[in-house]
Order: C-alpha cells, then sequence, then structure tokens
C-alpha cells in the first residue's frame, strides 16, 4: 500500500518489517533543521529509532550522517569528528544569529577587500583559536540553549571555546563576497568565523551560504535527498542508499566471527580473536554486511564485547 506523507508529500510505502538498522547519509536542503530531517526521515522509514551525528543549521546544506535502529549506538564515536564545508563570507554587515538568516545588525558598509587581504584574514584562522559560539546556537545556559534566549532578546552570556581550524582556503573573491573551503574540528561554527573576519576587516560579515561536504568518512557523493530515500523505499532498494557496514569507523580493523563467537557476543561475553593481535578495538562481523559488536582488547588476544549491535 502506498500513500503520501501530509506534511513532506513523500510517497510512503507500508513496510513489511519497518525496523532496520544502519547508516544512511542525507543531503540536507536548506531550510529545515537537523531534528526535522529526523522527523521526516522517521516518518518515510516508520521506525522511530533514527538519530544524527552532528547538527547543522537550518541554512547549511549537505552531508547530516543518521544512525538507525541499534546504529544509533556507533554515536559515541563519532562524537569528535573532523568536517569540510564549502561557503560564502559576505562583507559589508553583520548579523545577529552570525548568518543570512539574521537581522542585519548596523548600517552596511564599504567593502575594500582584496584577494590577497581576504587569504590573509583567514590565514589568521587557522589552527587552535578562541572561538565565541553565536548567540543563536544549540549551546546550553543553564540547561537552557543560548537561541531560546536570543529570540527572546535576553542576555546570552557564552564563554570562549578553544576550536581547530585546520585548513580554510579563500577560493575566490567577487565583489562582496569570499568563497572558501575549511577543514576543522568538531565544535567549530563557521558562522562565528564568519563575524569575526568582518571584525577585522572593520565593516562586519556574516556567513551568506554553507555546504558541508564531509563527516568523518562519510561524503557528499554518499549523501542523498529525502525524495531519493522515499524513491527507495517505495522500489524496495532500501540497501541501495545505506552504507556498507563495511565502510563504518575505517580506522578499526575487521573479523569476521563464527558462529561460536556470535554466540558469545550475543551474551555480551568476551571471545578470542588471535588475528587481531595488535589491535585495541575491532569491528566483528557476522557474513558481510551484519555488523554485530565493537569489541576491546582485554588482554592478549581476548575482546570484550563493548558495544552489541545484534
Amino acid at each position: 500500500m502506498i500513500c503520501r506523507d501530509s506534511i513532506t508529500n513523500y510517497p510512503i510505502v507500508k513496510l513489511e518489517n519497518p525496523t532496520m538498522n544502519g547508516v544512511l547519509i542525507i543531503d540536507k536542503p536548506a531550510g529545515l533543521t537537523s531534528h526535522d530531517v529526523v522527523s521526516r526521515v522517521r516518518r518515510i522509514l516508520q521506525q522511530r529509532s533514527v538519530g544524527h551525528l552532528g547538527t547543522l543549521d537550518p541554512l547549511a546544506t549537505g552531508v547530516l550522517p543518521l544512525v538507525l535502529g541499534n546504529m544509533t549506538r556507533l554515536a559515541q564515536f563519532y562524537i569528535a569528528s573532523e568536517k569540510t564545508y564549502e561557503g560564502v563570507v559576505r562583507f559589508g554587515f553583520a548579523t545577529d544569529t552570525y548568518d543570512s538568516d539574521g537581522e542585519p545588525i548596523g548600517s552596511p558598509q564599504p567593502v575594500a577587500l582584496t584577494l590577497e587581504q581576504a587569504r590573509e584574514l583567514a590565514h589568521k584562522f587557522l589552527g587552535s583559536v578562541e572561538q565565541m559560539p553565536p548567540p543563536f546556537s544549540a549551546k546550553k545556559i543553564q540547561g537552557v540553549p543560548a537561541y531560546k534566549l536570543a529570540r527572546k532578546k535576553k542576555e546570552v552570556p557564552l564563554k570562549p571555546v578553544q576550536v581547530e581550524i585546520k585548513e580554510f582556503e579563500i577560493l575566490n573573491f567577487e565583489a562582496d563576497r569570499a568563497h572558501f573551503r575549511a577543514r576543522v574540528a568538531s565544535g567549530t561554527y563557521m558562522r562565528s568565523v564568519a563575524h569575526d573576519m568582518g571584525k577585522l576587516a572593520g565593516c562586519g560579515a556574516h556567513l551568506e551560504s554553507l555546504r558541508r561536504t564531509s563527516v568523518a568518512e562519510f561524503t557528499i557523493d554518499c549523501a542523498h535527498t529525502l525524495e531519493a530515500l522515499a524513491d527507495a523505499v517505495r522500489s524496495g532498494e532500501i540497501d541501495n542508499v545505506l552504507v556498507h557496514p563495511r565502510q563504518l569507523l575505517p580506522s578499526l580493523p575487521s573479523v569476521t566471527a563464527t558462529d561460536e563467537i556470535v554466540s558469545r557476543i550475543r551474551h555480551g561475553r568476551p571471545v578470542n580473536l588471535p588475528e587481531l593481535s595488535r589491535a585495541r578495538d575491532v569491528k566483528v562481523f557476522y557474513g558481510q554486511r551484519e555488523l554485530i559488536a565493537i569489541s576491546t582488547r582485554v588482554a592478549g588476544t581476548l575482546f570484550h564485547p563493548r558495544i552489541v549491535l545484534v
């Protein structure tokens, strides 16, 4: 039976077995929050157990990794994931949200920057730097998200945090807009980078657009639109849009378990994995596609299941 979601207008197929485990990369459209995307994927897949690996602002587009079913237990491995972005910083005025969704602060200022000057500005942000999060952000202040205080025009007493910007390249500069590419550590706000660049330039600036091109091992090449996900469900080809489990956490070695090892892991019992004598954490598979556990070395070749996924 096929019907359409009254909110998304995506085709919804009544699945015989709606519960699934996996990792799905969505190409988030502009205008939706990360939670909006999670809600729509829950509706399309007809299952509640869906989470995301790193928030994207409503303005931003691009890579939003989602974890489904038991794979939500892998989220702890992606807390500190590196991210890459492409975007545009517009000089001439700042905004209260530090991006183009906000209200301008002050009157527009003339912009007299050159490409080389914009690149010199960007160079000042490389490395480990202190950054003030935007007032319109999810940072908690005594348990309350900062954006809720900012919307009510209340004081937002945020503190600077240490972030790392590993690469920040200005690709070109046209009129008042700097097109950039950046690679950053987790917790870095590109909105704050744009705002601070405007301060240094003396003319104000904000983030006009942003596209996330990767999170950890997940790139834009393996991302799918919400429409493509709905089409895959409708055609019964959902496996084609899920990340192959063997591609997850590539820094960890893999081992294929025997029936006996699988049985022990299911009950949370340690197992011997002599072929992985030097690894600290390993991925344990049953067959080619079923990731059943992440196991941690106890001593020698003895591994205890840290996370059981079956």
